[in-house]
């Protein structure tokens, strides 16, 4: 009994073993992606304020000044009537 005790207790400081190897290889993969990441984005935006910087500013765009206008600006009273002369009910 003493024997299955011993060969358990080796069993789960293995499997302990194991575990804390696998977590610590996946932390290390996981930084180092985060890292290339950082570097990577830093790059990139390095690259972008760069364009930014030599191209030069667009001009603004001039205000529409179009503007739609509706009907004669009558009231609502005129318009209704005018609804009822030509035979629509309301």
């Amino acid at each position: 009994m003493a024997d299955k005790t011993k060969r358990h207790e080796a069993n789960v400081k293995f499997a302990k073993l194991q575990r804390a190897q696998t977590a610590q290889r996946v932390t290390s993969d996981y930084e180092a992606t985060a890292a290339a990441l950082r570097a990577k984005t830093e790059r990139l935006k390095a690259l972008r304020l760069e364009r930014d910087a030599a191209a030069p500013k667009p001009a603004p765009a001039a205000p529409n000044r179009k503007s739609k206008k509706r009907g004669s600006g009558g009231s609502l009273s005129d318009f209704l009537d005018g609804q009822a002369k030509e035979g629509r009910n309301g």
